[in-house]
């Protein structure tokens, strides 16, 4: 078994830092841009709470994780309506033009985004939202390597149409606002 998924599979176990059951901002917030139909994929989906949205919403929708419990809680709760697989992305990227929408919330491994830019069919989606290295308090990982540097979710994902993008580190009154994470939405235009 993959260290990682040992390591996920207790944080699932133990219910951790983990009990937000809420979509991320990203995706709840701007739901309205989804497809009427198509396939989805919930990449390193933990729990699912995307993965739940995006099936509620009509879409064919697949979710991801390394995490054996995790996609156990998932499938328990998703009454066959979603596609679960424990799977090590980095190991198995998705292949090239398989889904109209991607969501990626609080996970980042670097060498995965080009994977997850081929495998947007044309006109499709990412969703993307995770922790940035600027932050106003100690939520997310502890280590620099899992978090973004200012403005990188934009050059990661350069040449796709950037539909959002919202970063609003540490300036201004630090209680209020969207702090410690970037997130983004962008669409691939053509193969």
């Amino acid at each position: 078994m993959h260290p990682d998924a040992e390591k996920w599979d207790r944080i699932y176990l133990d219910g951790g830092s983990c009990k937000e059951q809420s979509p991320a901002r990203v995706l709840a917030d701007f739901q309205h841009l989804l497809p009427a139909s198509g396939r989805a994929l919930d990449l390193a989906c933990g729990r699912g709470a995307n993965a739940l949205l995006l099936a509620a919403r009509g879409l064919e929708t697949h979710a991801w994780d390394i995490s054996g419990e995790a996609i156990r809680q998932l499938t328990a709760a998703a009454n066959g309506a979603i596609h679960c697989v424990q799977r090590d992305v980095a190991a198995e990227p998705p292949q090239p033009e398989s889904f109209d929408v991607i969501v990626v919330t609080r996970f980042l491994d670097r060498g995965l985004i080009p994977y997850i830019i081929a495998a947007l069919r044309p006109r499709g989606l990412v969703f993307y939202q995770t922790f940035t290295r600027e932050r106003v308090d100690d939520s997310g990982p502890g280590n620099p390597d899992y978090r973004l540097a200012v403005n990188e979710l934009l050059a990661l994902f350069v040449g796709l149409r950037i539909m959002l993008y919202r970063e609003e580190g540490r300036i201004g009154d630090p209680a209020r606002g969207f702090r410690n994470e970037a997130m983004l939405i962008a669409m691939k235009e053509r193969s």
